[in-house]
């Protein structure tokens, strides 16, 4: 297993061993006092899904949910159901598993390319060049660099609008890609513009991502996140993450505690 004797990478992230048909695991252990980051065993298991599905099928969507906190210094074992291969589309279901229990139980789609009409409704956000803006440290990322543009809410606790990018290059691979920029859509949170007097955005509860088209990640790419409502403890928002030239490259929704005393690295719900 890699280990923290230098640095790691997201490649290291996204290096998946093949145990057996259809059985991976992280190659990558690491000593954290938080527990696993989310967006981590989402991308691979995401990419352990991608292993299994014809080369040229892409995911379209993903749809996880969390149910216990990880532990980013053991190995996560990912188990990957076939459900169907149909003319254009391959299903499969995947269950991140540690110490015998389950932490992420995720359903992700895959397409063969497909001709058809592309048309984007909405201009991306508005946000200044990645070059002209603040630098912005991304905690829990491994080389991921981070810019700051203007807030729509400034007064948030945690930006909701920002630039990411790879600072390692990436293959030329858009299931890596698309794993990287599932890495990133897990962090930080749209709840942040809301007052936390009261309560405060906690861990996790679900998470889905529809990729619509193809993204470098090692580019820039801005991430922009809506908060849309809280009730019962959980609060939901919607976010968008777009090319450096505007281009729509996938939407994506979250769930998450918002309760009192909780904040996103604690471990428990």
């Amino acid at each position: 297993m890699t280990t923290t004797a230098g640095e790691p990478t997201l490649l290291d992230v996204l290096t998946l061993e093949e145990i057996d048909r259809d059985l991976y695991r992280s190659a990558l252990v690491f000593t954290d006092p938080f527990p696993l980051y989310g967006g981590q065993v989402a991308a691979q298991a995401l990419l352990a899904a991608g292993r299994t599905v014809a080369s040229d099928r892409l995911p379209h969507s993903l749809h996880g949910y969390f149910l216990r906190s990880g532990d980013a210094a053991r190995p996560t074992v990912f188990r990957v159901d076939r459900d169907r291969d149909g003319g254009s589309f391959s299903a499969r279901r995947v269950v991140a598993v540690q110490g015998g229990e389950v932490v992420l139980s995720m359903s992700a789609s895959f397409q063969a390319p497909t001709a058809g009409p592309d048309v984007q409704v909405a201009a991306a956000p508005a946000a200044e060049d990645p070059a002209e803006c603040e630098p912005f440290a991304l905690p829990r990322l491994f080389t991921m660099d981070g810019r700051r543009p203007s807030q729509p809410h400034p007064a948030a606790s945690w930006p909701t609008r920002f630039w990411s990018r790879s600072t390692v290059a990436l293959p030329d691979d858009p299931l890596v890609h698309a794993c990287a920029l599932t890495y990133l859509s897990d962090i930080g949170t749209g709840l942040s513009a809301l007052p936390e007097d009261e309560a405060a955005p906690g861990p996790t509860l679900d998470h889905a991502v529809w990729f619509h088209r193809t993204a470098r990640l090692d580019d820039w790419v801005l991430v922009d996140l809506v908060p849309h409502t809280v009730s019962g403890g959980r609060g939901w928002y919607t976010g968008s993450v777009t090319t450096r030239d505007g281009v729509l490259a996938a939407s994506l929704t979250q769930e998450t505690l918002f309760r009192p005393g909780r904040n996103p690295f604690r471990p428990g719900r």
